[in-house]
């Protein structure tokens, strides 16, 4: 597998590659004024990069969390967890070299600053066993290293510019390969951007940013002018991980966008005058109908459900792909011996304490010994099969299970499990499972994760949660018609 990868063509049309092996060693800048394409090229870094070296990004903006689903990065929202449970997040992303997007979109400055410090310097302290290659993308750096005091406390401020200066200075020997970008170089503390050997300069307007951008590309004072007339999406290139002499680029499409960006104009709204003075000072109603909540309204990830979710990260160049199905003469046989399978595993004490990966991987052995070589089943569908088992739903295919299961479609996998054993209890109208069984087959030993699980069930409005006046709970669900049969709480 090559460690070159292109991020686009100069003027002649040739391709212009990237060396990810000595880039590894030698750090890059890249630097551009908004609106020059500086997001762009790293993005197209990133996915270039993405089968070739453990990635993770620092991202102020919450810009490149799309990167997620096609490439398999984990999400960490900042704003969900505390210091220490950064800490152990970022620990955990070494051990077991996940890619991440660590989003701070959802932060002020200060507390952007402090989670992105934290961060850094738990990847910098990692055992010397575990010092696997990182590429760490930094965007916005003048945010994290400061040239001068700002808006923040000089407490944050030496904190903050103290792990990009360990990022950038010392981090090649423990792996880390610093990736920052920045608008302005006159705004980026000199000792972190004076440790990267490879540039690339895009559009910049500022004199005194074009004068340091020609120093760093080695360029008369007299060319620096072409910088000021790049045109989006254009850098110039230099460093021994690029070319050795500048050149110019052109950067090629990438993959995916970030969320909620807007692609040129948008047509206006048609309502005007007394109509758009209606819409805005209607009265609100009095009565709202449940709704489903969107995605971006689901409650945070547990950080023991991130760190689980960081274990069974596998990266993407040691994916393979999905076995050959089985012939239709082998489906059958195959499908009940998967089904026994899983309902034995669900039996054991403690399985669903246990991370999926591990789980996943006693699955896969279990199955050769049984000489099922091709299930069909990957990661993801072992885990909605398992949660059935769990909850004691024994075949996808039965008759009785096929509206719950159309109705757990939606449920995310990690919930899949407690909300099937609701709908089980509902339709034989069973007494509905206690806090501690919920707890046993959700993973958790926490009485308050259950009830923020039950919580955020009902806001999806996929169960309703009614207590009588003699402190009994039972649960209906909306999709069935069906109550469990009410319990002491």
């Amino acid at each position: 597998m090559s460690a070159s990868i292109v991020i686009g063509a100069d003027r002649n049309g040739a391709p212009v590659r990237i060396d990810i092996e000595e880039l590894l060693a030698t750090r890059l800048l890249v630097q551009g004024n908004s609106g020059s394409g500086k997001s762009h090229l790293l993005r197209r870094l990133l996915e270039e990069s993405a089968p070739v070296v453990q990635q993770v990004v620092i991202d102020p903006e919450g810009d490149f969390v799309t990167l997620a689903e096609p490439f398999g990065h984990v999400v960490v929202d900042g704003a969900a967890y505390d210091q220490a449970e950064i800490a152990r997040l970022a620990a955990r992303i070494r051990t077991h070299r996940a890619s991440v997007v660590l989003a701070l979109d959802g932060l002020e400055l200060e507390a952007q600053m402090r989670c992105a410090a934290v961060f850094l310097n738990t990847l910098f302290d990692a055992p010397r066993d575990e010092w696997y290659p990182v590429l760490v993308v930094v965007d916005e750096a003048q945010m994290f290293a400061p040239a001068a005091a700002g808006d923040v406390t000089d407490e944050v401020r030496r904190l903050s510019l103290a792990a990009m200066t360990n990022l950038m200075c010392r981090g090649r020997k423990r792996g880390l390969a610093g990736v920052i970008a920045t608008q302005r170089l006159a705004k980026l503390a000199k000792n972190v951007a004076a440790e990267a050997s490879n540039f690339l300069m895009g559009r910049t307007f500022l004199d005194i940013d074009m004068a340091r951008a020609a120093d760093l590309l080695g360029m008369e004072r007299k060319q620096a002018e072409q910088i000021r007339d790049l045109e989006r999406g254009h850098f110039l290139g230099l460093g021994p991980a690029i070319a050795r002499r500048p050149v110019g680029v052109r950067i090629a499409d990438v993959h995916t966008r970030a969320r909620n960006v807007v692609q040129g104009l948008m047509p206006m709204p048609t309502a005007a005058g007394q109509a758009m003075e209606s819409l805005l000072l209607a009265e609100s109603l009095t009565f709202d109908a449940p709704r489903r909540v969107d995605e971006s309204e689901a409650e945070p990830i547990d950080a023991g459900e991130l760190l689980e979710q960081i274990e069974s990260t596998v990266p993407v160049a040691e994916q393979v792909e999905k076995p050959v199905e089985p012939s239709l003469f082998e489906q059958e046989e195959t499908a009940a011996n998967v089904v026994a399978i899983l309902a034995e595993m669900a039996q054991e004490p403690d399985c669903t304490f246990q991370p999926a990966a591990q789980l996943y991987q006693d699955f896969t052995v279990r199955c050769r010994m049984a000489r099922l070589a091709n299930t069909g089943i990957d990661l993801a569908g072992f885990r909605r099969r398992f949660a059935m088992a769990v909850a004691g739903v024994p075949d996808d295919k039965a008759p009785r299970w096929r509206e719950v299961l159309a109705l757990a479609r939606d449920v995310p996998d990690d919930l899949l499990a407690p909300f099937l054993m609701l709908a089980v209890a509902a339709m034989e109208g069973a007494p509905c499972p206690d806090d501690d069984r919920l707890a046993e087959v959700y993973g958790t030993r926490s009485p308050g994760r259950i009830r923020r699980l039950l919580d955020h069930l009902e806001r999806s409005g996929l169960i309703v949660v009614r207590t009588d006046y003699g402190g009994r709970r039972s649960v209906g669900i909306p999709g069935l018609g069906l109550t469990t049969a009410p319990v002491a709480a």
